[in-house]
């Protein structure tokens, strides 16, 4: 690694900037492979007579439980989203559970009927999975991993890559941003906040099969979870023929999160959601998908946040309401820890 370190840090697991040469230059230097290369939330996979997305991820949010939702709900919308955003349709996941000696049996009785109240309304299978109980003192009560695989049609296959990303494509996304981090920062007891913050936690595949029915036109589609839409976008104007033009005056930030990042010191561009989908659409079919969205409870907020534009190719800019331009880039460090 560049620069490697001598130490595993808390930001080496932001989803920004040090994530992102960890994963590079440690990861996939080493594992390497050619489906590893696509370095998308989902790894496409061929498959006789169809094609498979496969992910996986794990969930060790503190708390467990937040307003809006807990850490079972989140691992099942975390991974059905990650299947979704590439295109494909969730159809079966496998859940671990690493479980601190001495967690409240009702407590984790809890998170498995949220996780089965979730996997029902998704339509999805948990078909295997895996206990571990560790000492006391060595896990944080529960942490969970989850993976899951899903179908995918070919005329699909380049939504994870952004492939057919052009000039002139729009970029949506459907509503407010930075609900999640906040809620669940509210609830940290160390920091004694009241604030009147949900959580966005939901599964959004329902939404993003109804845009794919709306339009063939969709280049590309991410979460924006961990580093939040700054990072999304910056990721993928880095070392790109395009660039990014977002518009401040179109984010939706509710008050509470705007007041609780103004009190924190943090930019609400790079704080979690986990009920959020960015989408890139070609021009033309950008107001259809929009309105789409709209008929969705998941979407009733969507708005047009900004353009892929020729200028300033490989970087990202954000258009202030004041008038002004300024960069985005990757996350750097860590700014909010065990978000999700």
């Amino acid at each position: 690694m560049k620069n490697q370190p001598d130490t595993i840090l808390l930001g080496h697991g932001s989803g920004g900037k040090l994530s992102h040469d960890l994963i590079t230059e440690l990861f996939a230097r080493h594992f390497d492979n050619d489906i590893l290369r696509q370095q998308s939330d989902s790894a496409i996979i061929e498959n006789p007579g169809s094609q498979m997305a496969f992910t996986t991820d794990s969930f060790v949010v503190d708390p467990i439980f937040f307003p809006g939702g807990d850490i079972g709900k989140l691992a099942i919308a975390g991974t059905v989203n990650d299947l979704a955003v590439s295109g494909a349709i969730p159809k079966y996941l496998s859940v671990g559970f690493i479980i601190e000696e001495g967690f409240a049996y009702k407590d984790l009785e809890r998170i498995v009927i949220t996780m089965a109240k979730e996997i029902k309304k998704a339509g999805v299978k948990i078909v295997t999975g895996d206990t571990k109980v560790v000492d006391r003192g060595k896990c944080d009560k529960v942490f969970i991993n989850s993976s899951g695989i899903g179908i995918l049609d070919k005329k699909n296959v380049h939504i994870s890559s952004g492939s057919h990303i052009k000039a002139g494509d729009k970029i949506i996304i459907n509503g407010s941003i930075g609900d999640h981090g906040m809620a669940v920062m509210a609830a940290r007891n160390d920091l004694n906040i009241s604030a009147d913050i949900l959580s966005d936690c939901a599964c959004l595949h329902d939404l993003i099969q109804s845009a794919l029915e709306a339009s063939d036109q969709i280049r590309f589609m991410r979460d924006a979870t961990r580093g939040g839409l700054g990072t999304v976008i910056a990721e993928l104007a880095k070392g790109k023929d395009f660039g990014i033009h977002l518009h401040e005056d179109q984010l939706i930030i509710s008050e509470g999160v705007r007041g609780m990042c103004e009190l924190l010191g943090f930019d609400p561009i790079y704080v979690a959601n986990e009920g959020k989908v960015v989408m890139l659409v070609a021009a033309e079919d950008a107001q259809s998908v929009l309105a789409a969205l709209k008929k969705h409870k998941s979407g009733t907020n969507s708005t047009i946040i900004g353009e892929i534009t020729n200028d300033h190719p490989g970087k990202a800019w954000i258009e202030t309401q004041v008038g002004g331009k300024r960069i985005i880039e990757m996350l750097s460090g860590q700014q909010l820890p065990r978000i999700c």
